[in-house]
């Protein structure tokens, strides 16, 4: 149980930052028995994802946290997503349509995407996530708003 508390080794990640920076790397990964840290590099600043197995149960209690607009939105997604291919969120977090406050959105409704285009920005523990386009498509809906907390499988872009 102590490992699980100790699994965020913030050091560690300052460290690899520091590494990166030293070596002008974009991306470092390390793995150390059940703990997987991968820093990376992107013009919006550092990104981290962790995967550990002792990690997924603390996810857990996130959606308690939050459960009102999670019920607002699954029912005006629903629809929408019956009309196409969707992009669920790949973790709990806070959904951000811009990179920085007052910025132009990523995207908007109409916009052609590639897969692999950043189309918006999921903060988990204090770390800008950039979400990448699953597929290719065109945009039919965006099913979040700016700042609303999302959960793990949320759609959050609807293609047509």
């Amino acid at each position: 149980m102590a490992s699980s508390k100790s699994a965020i080794d913030t050091k560690l990640i300052r460290q690899l930052a520091d590494m990166l920076n030293e070596t002008e790397l974009n991306e470092i990964e390390v793995e150390e028995g059940d703990l997987r840290i991968r820093l990376a590099r992107g013009a919006d600043g550092y990104s981290v994802m962790q995967a550990a197995p002792m990690m997924a149960p603390a996810a857990a209690p996130a959606p308690v946290a939050a459960p009102a607009p999670a019920a607002e939105t699954a029912p005006s997604a629903a629809p929408a997503a019956a009309s196409g291919p969707s992009i669920p969120s790949p973790m709990v977090g806070t959904a951000y349509l811009s990179p920085a406050p007052g910025a132009d959105p990523f995207i908007k409704v109409g916009d052609k995407i590639k897969k692999g285009q950043t189309v918006m920005i999921v903060e988990a523990m204090k770390t800008m996530n950039q979400i990448e386009a699953t597929q290719d498509g065109v945009v039919a809906s965006i099913a979040v708003e700016d700042g609303q907390p999302v959960e793990f499988g949320q759609t959050l872009i609807v293609l047509g």
